[in-house]
Protein backbone atom coordinates (compact mmCIF):
# COMPACT_ATOMS: atom_id res chain seq x y z
CA UNK A 1 0.00 0.00 0.00
CA UNK A 2 1.22 3.26 -0.98
CA UNK A 3 2.01 5.29 2.24
CA UNK A 4 1.08 8.94 2.46
CA UNK A 5 2.44 11.57 4.55
CA UNK A 6 -0.32 13.16 6.71
CA UNK A 7 -1.25 16.63 8.78
CA UNK A 8 -0.52 16.30 12.12
CA UNK A 9 -3.88 15.26 13.94
CA UNK A 10 -5.31 13.26 10.97
CA UNK A 11 -5.63 9.69 10.12
CA UNK A 12 -6.73 7.73 7.34
CA UNK A 13 -8.20 4.41 7.57
CA UNK A 14 -9.08 3.77 3.86
CA UNK A 15 -7.03 1.91 1.51
CA UNK A 16 -4.03 4.00 -0.44
CA UNK A 17 -4.52 2.67 -3.44
CA UNK A 18 -2.75 3.24 -6.87
CA UNK A 19 -2.55 7.16 -8.09
CA UNK A 20 -4.61 7.82 -4.57
CA UNK A 21 -1.60 9.68 -3.48
CA UNK A 22 -2.22 12.09 -6.54
CA UNK A 23 -5.33 13.45 -4.86
CA UNK A 24 -4.72 12.88 -1.06
CA UNK A 25 -1.51 15.11 -0.95
CA UNK A 26 -0.34 16.77 2.00
CA UNK A 27 -1.24 20.18 0.66
CA UNK A 28 -4.89 18.90 0.11
CA UNK A 29 -5.07 17.56 3.46
CA UNK A 30 -4.10 20.27 5.08
CA UNK A 31 -6.96 21.90 3.39
CA UNK A 32 -9.22 19.56 4.79
CA UNK A 33 -7.99 19.67 8.13
CA UNK A 34 -7.66 23.36 8.23
CA UNK A 35 -11.43 23.84 7.33
CA UNK A 36 -12.79 20.73 9.61
CA UNK A 37 -11.05 22.33 12.43
CA UNK A 38 -12.76 25.41 12.35
CA UNK A 39 -16.00 24.64 10.80
CA UNK A 40 -16.59 21.03 12.75
CA UNK A 41 -18.08 21.99 15.84
CA UNK A 42 -20.62 24.51 13.94
CA UNK A 43 -21.72 21.83 11.76
CA UNK A 44 -22.40 19.49 14.87
CA UNK A 45 -24.18 22.72 16.43
CA UNK A 46 -26.35 23.05 13.10
CA UNK A 47 -27.06 19.43 12.69
CA UNK A 48 -28.33 19.56 16.86
CA UNK A 49 -30.58 22.43 15.29
CA UNK A 50 -31.91 20.28 12.71
CA UNK A 51 -33.06 17.29 15.00
CA UNK A 52 -34.45 20.10 17.68
CA UNK A 53 -36.98 21.47 14.68
CA UNK A 54 -37.92 17.75 13.70
CA UNK A 55 -38.86 17.12 17.60
CA UNK A 56 -41.46 20.45 17.45
CA UNK A 57 -42.37 19.06 13.76
CA UNK A 58 -43.01 15.69 15.70
CA UNK A 59 -45.00 17.73 18.30
CA UNK A 60 -47.25 19.51 16.12
CA UNK A 61 -45.47 22.68 15.01
CA UNK A 62 -45.87 23.94 11.42
CA UNK A 63 -43.01 25.76 9.44
CA UNK A 64 -43.88 29.35 8.57
CA UNK A 65 -42.04 32.58 7.33
CA UNK A 66 -39.25 33.52 9.54
CA UNK A 67 -40.33 36.83 11.10
CA UNK A 68 -37.21 38.01 12.45
CA UNK A 69 -35.43 37.73 8.49
CA UNK A 70 -38.69 39.65 7.60
CA UNK A 71 -36.16 42.74 7.05
CA UNK A 72 -34.18 40.41 4.16
CA UNK A 73 -37.28 39.23 2.68
CA UNK A 74 -38.44 42.84 2.15
CA UNK A 75 -35.40 44.90 1.28
CA UNK A 76 -34.01 45.14 -2.57
CA UNK A 77 -30.89 43.84 -3.12
CA UNK A 78 -29.67 40.98 -5.98
CA UNK A 79 -26.86 38.50 -5.99
CA UNK A 80 -23.52 39.13 -7.23
CA UNK A 81 -23.18 38.76 -11.22
CA UNK A 82 -23.43 35.37 -12.50
CA UNK A 83 -20.16 34.54 -14.63
CA UNK A 84 -20.56 33.68 -18.23
CA UNK A 85 -19.91 30.29 -18.25
CA UNK A 86 -23.26 29.61 -15.60
CA UNK A 87 -25.48 32.09 -17.62
CA UNK A 88 -27.00 29.55 -19.69
CA UNK A 89 -28.19 26.40 -18.27
CA UNK A 90 -31.33 25.67 -20.38
CA UNK A 91 -30.66 21.99 -19.94
CA UNK A 92 -28.29 20.42 -17.63
CA UNK A 93 -27.41 16.71 -16.91
CA UNK A 94 -26.61 15.14 -13.65
CA UNK A 95 -24.58 11.65 -12.63
CA UNK A 96 -22.29 9.95 -10.47
CA UNK A 97 -18.12 11.01 -10.77
CA UNK A 98 -18.20 7.73 -13.09
CA UNK A 99 -15.72 7.69 -15.70
CA UNK A 100 -17.56 7.15 -18.87
CA UNK A 101 -20.53 8.93 -17.11
CA UNK A 102 -18.40 11.93 -16.93
CA UNK A 103 -17.40 11.67 -20.30
CA UNK A 104 -20.39 10.97 -21.92
CA UNK A 105 -22.62 13.98 -20.05
CA UNK A 106 -19.68 16.43 -20.95
CA UNK A 107 -20.09 15.31 -23.98
CA UNK A 108 -23.61 14.79 -23.86
CA UNK A 109 -25.13 18.35 -25.33
CA UNK A 110 -25.96 19.94 -22.13
CA UNK A 111 -25.04 23.11 -21.23
CA UNK A 112 -24.11 22.47 -17.77
CA UNK A 113 -23.45 18.81 -15.75
CA UNK A 114 -24.14 18.15 -12.35
CA UNK A 115 -21.13 16.08 -11.24
CA UNK A 116 -22.71 14.45 -8.13
CA UNK A 117 -20.73 12.97 -4.92
CA UNK A 118 -23.88 12.55 -3.24
CA UNK A 119 -27.32 10.87 -4.35
CA UNK A 120 -26.53 8.98 -7.24
CA UNK A 121 -23.46 8.17 -5.85
CA UNK A 122 -22.54 5.39 -3.48
CA UNK A 123 -19.95 7.06 -1.42
CA UNK A 124 -17.47 4.19 -0.58
CA UNK A 125 -13.72 5.39 -0.33
CA UNK A 126 -12.82 3.62 -3.55
CA UNK A 127 -15.75 5.94 -5.49
CA UNK A 128 -14.56 9.29 -3.49
CA UNK A 129 -11.30 8.96 -4.19
CA UNK A 130 -11.55 7.81 -7.88
CA UNK A 131 -13.99 10.50 -8.26
CA UNK A 132 -11.88 13.09 -8.04
CA UNK A 133 -8.73 11.44 -10.17
CA UNK A 134 -11.75 11.64 -12.56
CA UNK A 135 -12.88 14.83 -12.61
CA UNK A 136 -8.89 16.06 -12.25
CA UNK A 137 -8.82 15.05 -15.61
CA UNK A 138 -11.91 15.65 -17.00
CA UNK A 139 -11.03 19.71 -15.86
CA UNK A 140 -7.61 19.14 -17.57
CA UNK A 141 -9.54 17.47 -20.38
CA UNK A 142 -7.03 14.06 -20.52
CA UNK A 143 -9.82 11.96 -19.59
CA UNK A 144 -9.64 8.83 -21.35
CA UNK A 145 -11.51 5.28 -21.12
CA UNK A 146 -11.09 1.99 -23.11
CA UNK A 147 -14.09 -0.42 -22.36
CA UNK A 148 -14.97 -3.09 -24.51
CA UNK A 149 -13.38 -2.19 -27.41
CA UNK A 150 -14.76 1.40 -27.35
CA UNK A 151 -12.42 4.67 -26.84
CA UNK A 152 -14.19 7.10 -24.96
CA UNK A 153 -12.55 10.86 -24.89
CA UNK A 154 -14.05 14.24 -24.50
CA UNK A 155 -15.09 16.27 -27.68
CA UNK A 156 -14.22 20.31 -28.27
CA UNK A 157 -17.24 21.19 -26.71
CA UNK A 158 -18.66 20.41 -23.48
CA UNK A 159 -20.66 20.93 -20.53
CA UNK A 160 -19.72 23.31 -17.88
CA UNK A 161 -18.95 21.58 -15.11
CA UNK A 162 -20.79 21.70 -11.58
CA UNK A 163 -19.65 19.42 -8.37
CA UNK A 164 -21.99 18.43 -6.33
CA UNK A 165 -20.95 17.79 -2.58
CA UNK A 166 -22.24 15.62 -0.02
CA UNK A 167 -24.75 17.11 2.62
CA UNK A 168 -24.02 17.78 5.92
CA UNK A 169 -25.53 15.25 7.63
CA UNK A 170 -22.93 12.62 6.00
CA UNK A 171 -19.40 12.17 7.29
CA UNK A 172 -16.47 10.69 5.54
CA UNK A 173 -15.49 7.80 8.07
CA UNK A 174 -12.13 7.24 6.94
CA UNK A 175 -11.11 10.04 7.41
CA UNK A 176 -10.38 11.34 10.99
CA UNK A 177 -8.96 14.97 12.44
CA UNK A 178 -7.87 15.12 16.25
CA UNK A 179 -10.00 11.59 16.53
CA UNK A 180 -13.35 12.71 14.89
CA UNK A 181 -14.44 11.70 11.23
CA UNK A 182 -14.63 15.02 8.94
CA UNK A 183 -17.39 16.32 7.60
CA UNK A 184 -17.80 14.67 4.16
CA UNK A 185 -19.16 17.48 2.45
CA UNK A 186 -15.98 19.68 3.55
CA UNK A 187 -13.79 16.48 2.50
CA UNK A 188 -15.41 16.17 -1.02
CA UNK A 189 -15.46 20.05 -1.59
CA UNK A 190 -11.78 21.06 -0.31
CA UNK A 191 -10.23 18.07 -2.23
CA UNK A 192 -11.71 19.27 -5.77
CA UNK A 193 -11.20 22.82 -5.13
CA UNK A 194 -7.10 22.56 -4.12
CA UNK A 195 -6.36 20.40 -7.52
CA UNK A 196 -8.91 21.88 -10.02
CA UNK A 197 -10.21 25.83 -9.24
CA UNK A 198 -7.06 27.82 -10.58
CA UNK A 199 -6.98 25.06 -13.39
CA UNK A 200 -10.94 25.92 -13.50
CA UNK A 201 -10.39 29.69 -13.80
CA UNK A 202 -7.37 29.11 -16.40
CA UNK A 203 -9.50 27.59 -18.97
CA UNK A 204 -12.55 30.55 -18.54
CA UNK A 205 -14.40 28.73 -16.50
CA UNK A 206 -14.27 28.69 -12.32
CA UNK A 207 -14.94 26.42 -9.04
CA UNK A 208 -18.82 26.04 -9.76
CA UNK A 209 -20.44 23.58 -6.85
CA UNK A 210 -24.47 22.36 -6.03
CA UNK A 211 -25.44 22.35 -2.32
CA UNK A 212 -27.66 19.77 -1.36
CA UNK A 213 -29.96 18.99 1.72
CA UNK A 214 -29.98 22.30 3.56
CA UNK A 215 -32.64 22.99 5.76
CA UNK A 216 -32.34 26.84 6.67
CA UNK A 217 -30.07 29.89 6.06
CA UNK A 218 -27.69 29.04 8.65
CA UNK A 219 -26.71 26.20 6.63
CA UNK A 220 -26.06 28.37 4.08
CA UNK A 221 -23.90 30.85 6.04
CA UNK A 222 -21.93 27.89 6.96
CA UNK A 223 -21.08 27.04 3.60
CA UNK A 224 -20.54 31.13 2.59
CA UNK A 225 -18.21 31.11 5.33
CA UNK A 226 -16.40 27.80 4.31
CA UNK A 227 -16.09 29.44 0.66
CA UNK A 228 -14.07 32.73 2.23
CA UNK A 229 -11.43 30.76 4.01
CA UNK A 230 -11.14 28.45 1.39
CA UNK A 231 -9.92 31.34 -1.35
CA UNK A 232 -8.64 33.21 1.22
CA UNK A 233 -6.20 29.79 1.47
CA UNK A 234 -5.86 29.01 -2.13
CA UNK A 235 -4.89 33.26 -3.28
CA UNK A 236 -8.30 32.90 -5.19
CA UNK A 237 -10.44 36.13 -5.04
CA UNK A 238 -13.59 36.63 -3.24
CA UNK A 239 -16.97 35.47 -4.92
CA UNK A 240 -14.67 33.16 -7.26
CA UNK A 241 -16.98 30.03 -5.86
CA UNK A 242 -20.38 30.06 -7.25
CA UNK A 243 -22.80 27.67 -5.56
CA UNK A 244 -26.70 26.70 -6.54
CA UNK A 245 -28.43 25.63 -3.62
CA UNK A 246 -30.60 21.95 -3.80
CA UNK A 247 -34.18 23.05 -2.16
CA UNK A 248 -35.40 20.09 -1.46
CA UNK A 249 -36.92 20.10 1.94
CA UNK A 250 -39.71 21.79 2.86
CA UNK A 251 -38.19 23.67 5.79
CA UNK A 252 -35.53 25.43 3.20
CA UNK A 253 -38.60 26.30 1.16
CA UNK A 254 -39.85 29.01 4.03
CA UNK A 255 -36.05 30.37 3.58
CA UNK A 256 -35.21 30.84 0.24
CA UNK A 257 -34.98 34.49 0.42
CA UNK A 258 -32.77 34.13 3.38
CA UNK A 259 -30.31 31.24 1.66
CA UNK A 260 -29.43 33.35 -1.52
CA UNK A 261 -28.76 36.15 0.86
CA UNK A 262 -26.53 34.40 2.49
CA UNK A 263 -24.57 33.44 -0.18
CA UNK A 264 -25.09 36.54 -2.33
CA UNK A 265 -21.53 36.84 -3.35
CA UNK A 266 -21.44 32.92 -4.06
CA UNK A 267 -24.82 32.03 -5.33
CA UNK A 268 -25.77 30.59 -8.37
CA UNK A 269 -29.32 30.25 -8.10
CA UNK A 270 -31.49 27.98 -6.35
CA UNK A 271 -32.88 24.54 -7.97
CA UNK A 272 -36.03 22.47 -7.44
CA UNK A 273 -34.91 19.62 -5.94
CA UNK A 274 -37.90 17.81 -6.42
CA UNK A 275 -37.46 14.21 -5.21
CA UNK A 276 -35.89 14.96 -2.16
CA UNK A 277 -38.73 17.18 -1.33
CA UNK A 278 -41.18 15.05 -1.73
CA UNK A 279 -39.20 12.98 0.66
CA UNK A 280 -38.81 16.06 3.09
CA UNK A 281 -42.46 16.48 3.41
CA UNK A 282 -43.23 12.93 4.63
CA UNK A 283 -40.34 12.54 6.97
CA UNK A 284 -41.21 16.48 8.67
CA UNK A 285 -44.66 15.51 8.67
CA UNK A 286 -44.26 11.93 9.53
CA UNK A 287 -46.17 11.80 12.74
CA UNK A 288 -49.42 14.01 11.63
CA UNK A 289 -52.15 11.54 11.46
CA UNK A 290 -53.90 13.57 8.92
CA UNK A 291 -50.81 14.02 6.97
CA UNK A 292 -51.24 11.30 3.55
CA UNK A 293 -50.36 11.21 0.13
CA UNK A 294 -50.88 9.08 -2.79
CA UNK A 295 -48.95 6.50 -5.05
CA UNK A 296 -45.46 8.09 -5.49
CA UNK A 297 -46.07 8.24 -9.45
CA UNK A 298 -49.45 9.97 -8.52
CA UNK A 299 -47.53 12.72 -7.20
CA UNK A 300 -46.33 15.42 -9.63
CA UNK A 301 -45.17 19.00 -9.99
CA UNK A 302 -48.90 19.56 -11.07
CA UNK A 303 -50.00 18.76 -7.18
CA UNK A 304 -50.47 21.58 -5.54
CA UNK A 305 -48.27 21.67 -3.13
CA UNK A 306 -45.36 20.84 -5.33
CA UNK A 307 -46.88 23.63 -7.71
CA UNK A 308 -46.61 26.53 -5.18
CA UNK A 309 -43.04 25.62 -4.37
CA UNK A 310 -42.29 25.47 -7.98
CA UNK A 311 -43.52 28.61 -8.12
CA UNK A 312 -42.31 30.53 -5.17
CA UNK A 313 -38.78 29.27 -6.01
CA UNK A 314 -39.15 30.99 -9.34
CA UNK A 315 -40.19 34.47 -8.41
CA UNK A 316 -37.69 34.33 -5.42
CA UNK A 317 -34.79 33.71 -7.61
CA UNK A 318 -35.67 36.46 -10.55
CA UNK A 319 -36.61 38.87 -7.74
CA UNK A 320 -32.61 38.89 -6.89
CA UNK A 321 -31.05 38.40 -10.23
CA UNK A 322 -30.53 34.66 -9.57
CA UNK A 323 -31.04 31.72 -12.35
CA UNK A 324 -33.57 29.08 -10.93
CA UNK A 325 -33.19 25.71 -12.68
CA UNK A 326 -36.04 23.14 -12.61
CA UNK A 327 -35.69 19.74 -11.51
CA UNK A 328 -35.07 16.15 -12.76
CA UNK A 329 -37.09 14.42 -14.91
CA UNK A 330 -36.02 10.51 -13.48
CA UNK A 331 -37.72 9.57 -17.04
CA UNK A 332 -35.36 8.05 -19.46
CA UNK A 333 -35.37 6.46 -23.06
CA UNK A 334 -37.34 2.98 -23.47
CA UNK A 335 -34.90 1.16 -25.91
CA UNK A 336 -37.29 -2.01 -26.29
CA UNK A 337 -40.49 -0.52 -26.49
CA UNK A 338 -41.52 2.10 -28.48
CA UNK A 339 -45.13 2.40 -27.34
CA UNK A 340 -43.48 2.93 -23.85
CA UNK A 341 -40.99 5.06 -25.05
CA UNK A 342 -43.36 7.59 -26.47
CA UNK A 343 -44.77 7.75 -23.21
CA UNK A 344 -41.80 8.24 -21.22
CA UNK A 345 -40.81 11.10 -23.67
CA UNK A 346 -44.13 13.12 -23.40
CA UNK A 347 -43.30 12.84 -20.10
CA UNK A 348 -40.71 14.97 -20.08
CA UNK A 349 -41.39 17.39 -22.85
CA UNK A 350 -44.42 17.94 -21.10
CA UNK A 351 -42.04 18.74 -17.90
CA UNK A 352 -39.77 20.73 -19.76
CA UNK A 353 -42.29 22.78 -21.64
CA UNK A 354 -44.15 24.05 -18.24
CA UNK A 355 -40.66 25.16 -16.64
CA UNK A 356 -40.00 26.95 -19.42
CA UNK A 357 -43.04 28.69 -20.23
CA UNK A 358 -43.36 29.23 -15.67
CA UNK A 359 -40.26 30.94 -16.30
CA UNK A 360 -37.65 28.61 -15.45
CA UNK A 361 -33.82 29.13 -16.80
CA UNK A 362 -33.68 25.55 -17.24
CA UNK A 363 -34.15 21.95 -16.15
CA UNK A 364 -32.82 18.57 -15.55
CA UNK A 365 -32.29 15.41 -17.29
CA UNK A 366 -30.66 12.31 -15.90
CA UNK A 367 -29.90 10.60 -19.39
CA UNK A 368 -28.30 11.41 -22.23
CA UNK A 369 -30.56 10.55 -24.28
CA UNK A 370 -32.90 13.58 -22.89
CA UNK A 371 -30.96 16.32 -23.76
CA UNK A 372 -32.13 17.12 -27.14
CA UNK A 373 -35.66 16.68 -26.23
CA UNK A 374 -35.46 19.13 -23.53
CA UNK A 375 -33.10 21.48 -25.03
CA UNK A 376 -36.15 21.68 -27.79
CA UNK A 377 -38.57 23.08 -25.12
CA UNK A 378 -36.51 25.05 -23.45
CA UNK A 379 -35.66 27.14 -27.13
CA UNK A 380 -39.18 27.37 -27.72
CA UNK A 381 -39.42 29.93 -25.02
CA UNK A 382 -35.51 31.14 -24.51
CA UNK A 383 -34.95 31.36 -28.37
CA UNK A 384 -31.40 32.19 -28.42
CA UNK A 385 -31.64 33.86 -24.94
CA UNK A 386 -29.15 32.04 -22.50
CA UNK A 387 -31.94 32.39 -19.49
CA UNK A 388 -35.22 34.32 -18.58
CA UNK A 389 -34.37 35.88 -15.31
CA UNK A 390 -35.69 39.34 -16.66
CA UNK A 391 -39.61 37.12 -16.36
CA UNK A 392 -40.10 38.27 -12.50
CA UNK A 393 -43.60 36.92 -11.89
CA UNK A 394 -44.96 39.46 -9.64
CA UNK A 395 -48.56 37.67 -10.17
CA UNK A 396 -46.92 34.63 -7.92
CA UNK A 397 -48.06 34.66 -4.27
CA UNK A 398 -47.97 31.97 -2.29
CA UNK A 399 -48.67 31.26 1.21
CA UNK A 400 -47.21 29.16 3.94
CA UNK A 401 -51.10 27.06 3.47
CA UNK A 402 -50.30 26.70 0.12
CA UNK A 403 -46.64 25.75 0.65
CA UNK A 404 -48.29 22.68 2.85
CA UNK A 405 -51.90 21.92 0.49
CA UNK A 406 -50.48 18.57 0.29
CA UNK A 407 -52.79 16.99 -2.40
CA UNK A 408 -53.20 13.89 -3.86
CA UNK A 409 -54.38 11.82 -0.99
CA UNK A 410 -55.49 9.04 -3.04
CA UNK A 411 -55.44 6.67 -4.90
CA UNK A 412 -52.96 4.39 -2.97
CA UNK A 413 -52.91 0.97 -4.45
CA UNK A 414 -51.54 -2.32 -4.22
CA UNK A 415 -49.46 -2.23 -7.11
CA UNK A 416 -47.94 1.31 -5.82
CA UNK A 417 -47.16 -0.29 -2.41
CA UNK A 418 -45.84 -3.14 -4.55
CA UNK A 419 -43.97 -0.60 -6.32
CA UNK A 420 -42.45 1.00 -3.26
CA UNK A 421 -40.98 -1.66 -1.69
CA UNK A 422 -39.56 -3.61 -5.53
CA UNK A 423 -37.85 -0.13 -5.70
CA UNK A 424 -36.76 0.10 -2.59
CA UNK A 425 -35.25 -3.77 -2.61
CA UNK A 426 -33.83 -3.08 -5.84
CA UNK A 427 -32.23 0.28 -5.38
CA UNK A 428 -30.39 -0.46 -1.63
CA UNK A 429 -29.07 -3.65 -3.03
CA UNK A 430 -27.28 -1.67 -5.83
CA UNK A 431 -26.40 0.97 -3.80
CA UNK A 432 -24.34 -1.72 -0.85
CA UNK A 433 -22.60 -3.16 -4.36
CA UNK A 434 -21.49 0.16 -5.02
CA UNK A 435 -24.05 1.61 -7.36
CA UNK A 436 -25.85 4.66 -6.50
CA UNK A 437 -27.03 5.53 -9.86
CA UNK A 438 -29.83 2.69 -11.20
CA UNK A 439 -32.36 2.46 -13.97
CA UNK A 440 -35.29 0.14 -12.78
CA UNK A 441 -38.70 0.13 -14.20
CA UNK A 442 -37.86 2.95 -16.83
CA UNK A 443 -36.86 5.47 -13.67
CA UNK A 444 -33.18 6.56 -13.01
CA UNK A 445 -33.15 6.23 -9.21
CA UNK A 446 -31.35 7.91 -6.86
CA UNK A 447 -31.04 7.90 -3.12
CA UNK A 448 -33.67 10.62 -3.32
CA UNK A 449 -36.57 8.30 -5.27
CA UNK A 450 -35.73 5.15 -3.08
CA UNK A 451 -36.22 7.33 0.16
CA UNK A 452 -38.97 8.71 -0.99
CA UNK A 453 -40.26 4.77 -1.47
CA UNK A 454 -39.30 3.61 2.26
CA UNK A 455 -40.93 7.18 3.83
CA UNK A 456 -43.98 6.41 2.55
CA UNK A 457 -44.39 3.16 3.34
CA UNK A 458 -43.42 3.65 6.60
CA UNK A 459 -46.22 6.55 7.14
CA UNK A 460 -48.83 4.51 5.70
CA UNK A 461 -48.48 2.12 7.91
CA UNK A 462 -49.01 4.86 10.73
CA UNK A 463 -51.51 6.99 9.10
CA UNK A 464 -54.90 6.43 9.68
CA UNK A 465 -55.39 7.37 5.93
CA UNK A 466 -53.05 4.61 4.72
CA UNK A 467 -55.85 2.42 3.27
CA UNK A 468 -55.60 0.57 -0.25
CA UNK A 469 -58.49 2.01 -2.71
CA UNK A 470 -59.74 -1.54 -1.96
CA UNK A 471 -60.68 -0.96 1.67
CA UNK A 472 -57.47 -2.97 2.75
CA UNK A 473 -55.49 -0.97 5.87
CA UNK A 474 -51.74 -1.15 4.81
CA UNK A 475 -49.76 -2.66 8.05
CA UNK A 476 -46.42 -3.94 9.27
CA UNK A 477 -47.32 -7.59 8.58
CA UNK A 478 -49.14 -7.24 4.59
CA UNK A 479 -45.74 -4.97 4.02
CA UNK A 480 -43.61 -7.98 5.13
CA UNK A 481 -45.44 -10.69 3.45
CA UNK A 482 -45.16 -8.15 0.05
CA UNK A 483 -41.14 -7.83 0.96
CA UNK A 484 -40.29 -11.53 0.98
CA UNK A 485 -42.77 -11.50 -2.86
CA UNK A 486 -41.24 -8.32 -3.80
CA UNK A 487 -37.31 -10.07 -3.19
CA UNK A 488 -37.87 -12.60 -5.23
CA UNK A 489 -38.97 -10.29 -8.26
CA UNK A 490 -36.19 -8.26 -7.75
CA UNK A 491 -33.73 -11.29 -8.04
CA UNK A 492 -35.26 -12.48 -11.36
CA UNK A 493 -34.63 -9.16 -12.68
CA UNK A 494 -31.21 -8.46 -11.66
CA UNK A 495 -30.43 -12.33 -10.60
CA UNK A 496 -29.15 -13.57 -6.81
CA UNK A 497 -27.12 -11.10 -5.40
CA UNK A 498 -25.88 -11.15 -1.34
CA UNK A 499 -26.58 -7.42 -1.06
CA UNK A 500 -30.64 -8.02 -2.19
CA UNK A 501 -31.04 -9.83 0.49
CA UNK A 502 -29.36 -7.52 2.93
CA UNK A 503 -31.21 -4.71 1.70
CA UNK A 504 -34.82 -6.72 1.88
CA UNK A 505 -33.76 -6.68 5.75
CA UNK A 506 -32.86 -3.08 5.80
CA UNK A 507 -35.72 -2.01 3.76
CA UNK A 508 -38.02 -4.10 6.09
CA UNK A 509 -36.21 -2.41 9.00
CA UNK A 510 -36.98 1.01 8.10
CA UNK A 511 -40.29 0.62 7.09
CA UNK A 512 -41.54 -1.08 10.03
CA UNK A 513 -40.00 -0.34 12.80
CA UNK A 514 -41.01 2.23 15.98
CA UNK A 515 -38.78 4.97 15.15
CA UNK A 516 -38.02 6.71 11.60
CA UNK A 517 -34.56 6.45 10.31
CA UNK A 518 -33.70 9.84 9.61
CA UNK A 519 -32.07 9.37 6.09
CA UNK A 520 -31.66 5.79 4.79
CA UNK A 521 -27.90 6.71 3.69
CA UNK A 522 -26.96 6.99 7.12
CA UNK A 523 -26.84 3.24 8.38
CA UNK A 524 -26.06 1.96 4.87
CA UNK A 525 -22.87 4.01 4.75
CA UNK A 526 -21.79 1.99 7.66
CA UNK A 527 -22.31 -1.14 6.27
CA UNK A 528 -19.80 -0.08 3.20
Amino acid sequence: MTQLTLPAGMQITGEIKPGFEHILTIDALNLVAKLSRQFEVRRQELLALRVARAARMDAGERPDFLAETAHIRNAAWTIAPIPKALECRRVEITGPVERKMIINALNSGADSYMTDFEDSNTPNWDNQITGQLNLRDAVRRTIRLEQNGKSYQLNEKIATLVVRPRGWHLDEKHVLVDGKRVSGGIFDFALFMFHNAKEQIARGAGPFFYLPKMESHLEARLWNDIFVMTQDELGLPQGTIKATVLIETIVAAFEMDEILYELREHSSGLNAGRWDYIFSCIKKFKNDQNFCLADRAKVTMTAPFMRSYALLLLKTCHQRNAPAIGGMAALIPIKNDPEKNEIAMAGVRNDKARDASDGYDGGRVAHPGLVDLAMAEFKKVLGDAPNQIAKKRPDVVVSAQDLMNFQPETPITEAGLRYNINVGIHYLGAWLAGNGCVPIHNLMEDAATAEISRSQVWQWIRSTKGVLEDGRKITAEMVREMIAEELLKVKLSVGDGATYDRAAQIFEEMSTSAEFAEFLTLPLYEEI
